[in-house]
């Protein structure tokens, strides 16, 4: 059994924290801030409550595996799920707007051949065959595995098998998934429904790869899932499980540096200027922040730039209706 120091209490590092805490460790939640969640937060006024992160659920079987391996009370028992239908409404630019079912590749195809003109659907449809071999070669070895320090993930090619593309006197293949969009989709609007996944991840599509086609397809795959009051309320389902396993947490404990001794991780050192030791330290933190608390050098384009950060996903608007 050892002392395990989480760095941030976003609904990750809970996970992880309640996964160690079953396996036998005594884990302890360190959070900047007095709430748990990260970025599924809630604001309150005038007796309204809305979720400020993010709103519907894409993927809830990872979930269910946590509830499922943490405790005797399934997903389905503390929190309500619902599938929504249709699952997202896209205006484009150009004033066009299609509603795309749930989880329903024929619906999505005839939506969008309807909205778009014939042989867009059929695009988008070929798309998503594409991005899903992508998912079976990331799946196991990103979500179901565990990640070695040795394991060759996805080292021999870009796991989205691109549509070769003739540039010039090149033949070339999508490396990012702005290239998909103009390159496979061949139309602006589908070339914007693809990169709406991406930004709503608070990824840049010019630089996310290719195989950030996955997230497209999962919501076509699994659906898409709103929780009952808020996915607040599945933040909140993980913390309670997380104390019911018997994971302390101490909010208000700003993290500045991770204590290191003989080349590994000693422990976390906080902004006030105490310290807690451990034999372990898992940081459910942002890349940079992770830079920072560790002492190396910000992760850099090549070239020399610096990575872009903090890239804004889009605008949401809080409407209170009585």
């Amino acid at each position: 059994m050892a002392r395990i120091a989480v760095i941030g209490a976003g609904t990750g590092a809970m996970a992880a924290a309640a996964r160690l805490a079953v396996a036998g460790h005594r884990v302890t939640v360190y959070e900047r801030t007095e709430t748990y969640g990260g970025g599924v937060r809630r604001f309150e006024r005038d007796g309204f409550a809305f979720d400020t992160g993010p709103a519907l659920l894409p993927l809830p079987a990872v979930h269910r595996d946590l509830f499922v391996k943490t405790g005797k009370e399934p997903l389905e028992d503390v929190v309500e799920l619902v599938q929504v239908d249709p699952s997202v409404r896209h205006v484009f630019a150009d004033g066009t707007a299609v509603s795309l079912p749930n989880a329903s590749r024929a619906g999505v195809v005839a939506a969008l051949d309807e909205a778009l003109g014939a042989g867009a659907g059929q695009r988008w449809g070929d798309f998503l065959v594409r991005a899903r071999e992508a998912w079976d070669r990331t799946r196991r070895p990103l979500l179901e595995e565990p990640l070695w320090p040795n394991w060759p993930v996805l080292a021999e090619r870009e796991p989205y098998p691109a549509v070769p593309h003739k540039r010039l006197l090149r033949t070339r293949r999508a490396g990012t998934l702005a290239e998909v969009g103009a390159w496979e989709l061949r139309d602006a609007r589908l070339a914007a429904l693809l990169e709406s996944h991406a930004l709503a991840c608070g990824l840049d599509p010019r630089t996310a790869p290719a195989s950030a086609a996955v997230l497209p397809y999962m919501e076509h795959a699994f659906g898409t899932w709103y929780v009952r009051g808020g996915l607040r309320e599945l933040a909140r389902a993980v913390y309670e499980r997380c104390v019911a396993r018997r994971v302390e947490f101490v909010f208000g404990a700003e993290a500045v540096r991770i204590a290191e001794r003989d080349g590994r991780a000693a422990g976390v050192e906080f902004a006030d200027g105490t310290a807690a030791e451990a034999e372990f330290v898992v940081a459910g933190v942002p890349p940079e922040t992770l830079d920072r608390l560790t002492g190396r050098a910000a992760v850099r384009e090549p070239g020399g730039v610096p990575a872009q950060r903090g890239l804004p996903s889009r605008l949401t608007v809080l409407l209170a209706l009585r």
